[in-house]
């Protein structure tokens, strides 16, 4: 999971496995494999940023483990 903004500034956290399309249009659009989208504040260079720091940290947890 990766925590997002709405542009009224509340935080949410959504599943970053189900992330099918990020768009810059300029808003940044999160559409989900469910069809569901979301209009956040991070750009999509911040967003494949948190999903790959996410992805990064599963894998440590499972070497050091």
């Amino acid at each position: 999971m990766i925590r997002v903004s709405r542009f009224n500034n509340t935080e949410f956290m959504i599943n970053c496995e189900l992330i099918e399309i990020i768009e810059e249009t300029p808003d940044t659009v999160i559409t989900l494999t469910t069809g569901k989208k979301f209009v956040v504040k991070e750009s999509m260079e911040e967003i494949v940023n948190r999903i790959i720091e996410y992805k990064g940290s599963i894998n440590y947890l499972k070497i050091t483990k």
